[in-house]
């Protein structure tokens, strides 16, 4: 019994593909480039991002000491019966080459954009990353267009869907 609650157990962990994602990103800011980074973590930091615990609502990267670290994020503590402790919301460092960070940190600075996590997810090797979107903040009125098109989007599926049903 005792084995069949661990296999469970361990095929709910994610290997690979999608931890967190920030959906309100592609809404809230105009996505101009996207960019991949490595997450510098710890044992149980790994342990509960496999568990696909984590929130990046309300994070965001920036510079600190001449590279990226991605602030704000959320990884709770894992309960698996660690004892080494973390702080869920410190900041992570992101893996980059300079070239890329320092192409980045130049668009922030001219452009008044930002850079603005996507999702966190494992690759094909179990890697974890995150993808970055280099944004700059929507207007309300672009995003009542936005939900306009979506809701047109929406409505034309629908109509596609009950054609062939005889209602119109």
């Amino acid at each position: 019994m005792s084995q069949k609650a661990g296999k469970s157990a361990k095929s709910a962990m994610i290997s690979h593909g999608m931890v967190a994602q920030n959906r309100k990103a592609r809404f809230n800011y105009a996505i101009q480039e996207t960019v991949e980074a490595g997450l510098v973590l710890k044992g149980p930091e790994v342990k509960s991002l496999r568990l696909g615990r984590a929130t990046i609502g309300e994070a965001f990267a920036g510079e600190r000491d001449g590279e990226l670290w991605l602030f704000n994020s959320y990884i709770p503590e894992y309960q698996g019966g660690v004892l080494s402790r973390f702080d869920t919301r410190a900041p992570r460092k992101l893996l980059m080459h300079r070239k890329e960070v320092r192409k980045y940190m130049g668009a922030i600075a001219k452009q008044g954009a930002t850079l603005v996590p996507l999702d966190i997810h494992f690759n094909a090797r179990g890697v974890a990353k995150v993808t970055l979107g280099l944004g700059v903040g929507k207007k309300s009125v672009d995003k009542r267009h936005a939900i306009a098109d979506r809701d047109w989007q929406r409505d034309k599926a629908r109509l596609i869907r009950n054609k062939g049903k005889g209602d119109y």
